[in-house]
């Protein structure tokens, strides 16, 4: 389809994306040039195609969505990319909006309104699913640092004190100090409880 809006789809799971496709190739203005089931396969797809807007997953294995947005912001400065997710937490949608996506929308819209944001996005615009964007202003922004951030993230797989400290690069010591930090910030009583209440809000 000549002058149509070439679009890659990034989702693990393939009766999602496949239906994405068939649904937005009803378009006549747009046109799925690329699939991927991965981050990490989306981005040099992306780049092979010359895509115009890409439309990711939030949560797949490996790469997610917004750490594949990072990489076309680098590599393929003109494509839009928009998220979509069924986990709209606060702190993912900020993430996202840092990362330079211009389109976020819970996997629940419809076939046309989606079709709506790609032509935005492709034209330099911008959406946020009005309900998300509500939900992220009254969260307000995480109140931990970035390393705390981290130590948290890696505390949340189980790993032991000092298998975490290693992957840091930390002491253990200060590792409890971070997760004390963090723990007291949450108002968490320990470790996992502190680990729960940042995933729920999209912090970790």
């Amino acid at each position: 389809m000549s002058g149509a809006i070439r679009i890659l789809l990034a989702d693990d799971e393939l009766l999602i994306r496949t239906a994405l496709a068939q649904m937005l190739d009803l378009e006549d203005d747009l046109e799925v040039v690329g699939q991927a089931p991965s981050g990490e396969l989306a981005v040099p797809l992306a780049v092979k195609q010359a895509v115009d807007v890409a439309v990711l997953d939030l949560q797949m294995p490996g790469m997610d969505g917004i750490a594949v947005a990072e990489q076309l912001a680098q590599q393929l400065p003109g494509c839009g990319c928009v998220i979509v997710t069924s986990h709209g937490r606060p702190g993912h949608l900020k993430r996202a909006l840092a990362a330079g996506v211009r389109g976020f929308l819970p996997k629940t819209t419809s076939a046309a309104t989606l079709a709506s944001v790609v032509r935005s996005v492709h034209a330099g615009g911008r959406y946020v699913d009005p309900e998300l964007a509500a939900e992220a202003i009254a969260a307000g922004d995480s109140p931990l640092t970035p390393r705390e951030t981290d130590v948290l993230e890696l505390a949340a797989s189980g790993a032991p004190i000092d298998e975490i400290a290693d992957r840091a690069a930390l002491s253990p010591g200060t590792v409890r100090n971070y997760l004390s930090s963090a723990m007291t910030k949450l108002s968490a009583a320990n470790r996992h409880e502190a680990c729960a209440t940042a995933r729920r809000m999209g912090w970790i």
